[in-house]
């Protein structure tokens, strides 16, 4: 039996799986593909993914991969300014996408077409009426929130940009949310700030991220498929996460200024990793000091978090589920993170998890694990058990392929 044809747009390039949004992009990518004759459009911020392009043509039926240089984009954003637009959209217009899905529209009878962030959606939405398409979205998170939230945390002139951005958009989300057929969240919680807005007239639905838990498994043969650098087994507490992301630079030099002290005085030999891609000039600056390592984009996450004692999460800024929070679970790992960086998870604080939202709450978390007085193996036991259980990819992807047939009417 045939494939029908999908168009799916994100505004990152959904491979490889190594941040968040992508992780996300990736796995309802390869669902899709499984499934479907998918026409992927994407742009690509980092050079270096542009060597996934082969395989990204292998597993669809069409594909275009657009560069996009992040500081060429943030000055084209700010025409935003002038026209009332959001930024967040000014970003990723393009005419060359736009060409894109227009040829795709003309070659194919595609049954739908799905957008991958608010970013993506109003290539869809506006000729969407026309083409007849059935139209999903998949918010993930609410954008107009995240930065409403990083407004309310500075009061520099860049402050009053996040909060401009945030009033703006959040109209933006609700207009693209009445026009979609669907629209999701990542979870229950997110779809509640969607549906609690006055001017939404659809409800946004929503469908949860998981994780690999076979990939990500403490007992897996992964270190002959990678270099191990030799750095690795001595650190004992580790941070996962994409190092050009506003709300990972916020959370480690939160840390690193107000728990980390407080730690080495108490452990003068604790070792601290900063794991991930594009480190910021401040965060690349702590390498070296004080016992911390900034390590930069790694080949695999996987042996900095099963060689640590322990993972930490301390976001500030925190929007739907944190894959990073999900992975050291499924690694095993005891993690103490924000409440904030443990919603959208259903865990039990020391259980399967430690939650601690001020610094000294969560200095003393980490030192008792450290000394023993909280068994680290058995919390880190239970969240493996729980992702297990309750975090497979498979099921959570079930609910949106089952409001997509019956949209389709498949």
């Amino acid at each position: 039996m045939s494939k029908s044809d999908i168009l799916f747009l994100a505004h990152r390039i959904p491979y490889p799986p190594d941040k968040g949004d992508k992780i996300r992009s990736w796995n309802l990518l390869r669902h899709l593909t499984e499934r479907y004759n998918v026409h992927l459009g994407c742009f690509v911020d980092d050079p270096e993914d542009m060597v996934h392009k082969e395989f990204l043509e292998s597993i669809t039926k069409s594909c275009s991969l657009l560069p996009l240089s992040p500081k060429i984009a943030r000055l084209k954003s700010l025409k935003g300014l002038l026209t009332g637009e959001a930024l967040s959209l000014t970003y990723y217009q393009s005419p060359v996408m736009k060409k894109y899905i227009s040829k795709v529209r003309r070659k194919y009878p595609c049954v739908a077409q799905i957008a991958f962030s608010s970013s993506m959606a109003p290539y869809l939405v506006e000729q969407s009426a026309a083409t007849k398409i059935a139209t999903l979205i998949d918010f993930c998170d609410s954008d107009a929130e995240k930065w409403r939230a990083y407004g309310q945390a500075s009061s520099s002139l860049m402050g009053a940009v996040y909060r401009r951005e945030g009033r703006v958009l959040a109209k933006v989300e609700s207009q693209l949310a009445n026009q979609a057929d669907i629209a999701f969240a990542i979870t229950p919680q997110e779809a509640k700030i969607f549906n609690d807005r006055d001017d939404l007239k659809n409800t946004v639905d929503y469908w949860e991220n998981g994780v690999d838990t076979v990939y990500f498994d403490p007992d897996a043969d992964f270190n002959g498929e990678i270099d191990v650098n030799s750095e690795i087994g001595a650190n004992d507490i580790v941070f996962v996460g994409a190092m050009d992301y506003q709300a990972n630079i916020d959370a480690v030099q939160w840390f690193v200024e107000t728990v980390w002290p407080d730690i080495l005085k108490r452990r003068e030999q604790c070792r601290f990793a900063i794991v991930g891609s594009n480190p910021a000039a401040t965060i690349k600056a702590m390498d070296g000091h004080n016992n911390i390592k900034v390590t930069g984009r790694v080949a695999d996450v996987r042996p900095w978090l099963k060689s640590a004692s322990m993972v930490v999460a301390p976001l500030r800024v925190a929007r739907g589920i944190q894959n990073k929070v999900l992975e050291a679970m499924a690694m095993a790992k005891p993690v103490v993170a924000t409440s904030g960086a443990a919603q959208g998870v259903n865990v039990e604080d020391e259980k399967n998890i430690l939650i601690a939202d001020d610094a000294k709450s969560m200095g003393n978390e980490i030192i008792a694990v450290l000394d023993g007085s909280k068994n680290g193996t058995v919390i880190g036991e239970n969240a493996r058990q729980l992702v297990v259980d309750h975090y497979g990819w498979a099921p959570k992807l079930k609910r949106f392929e089952n409001r997509l047939e019956t949209l389709i009417g498949k």
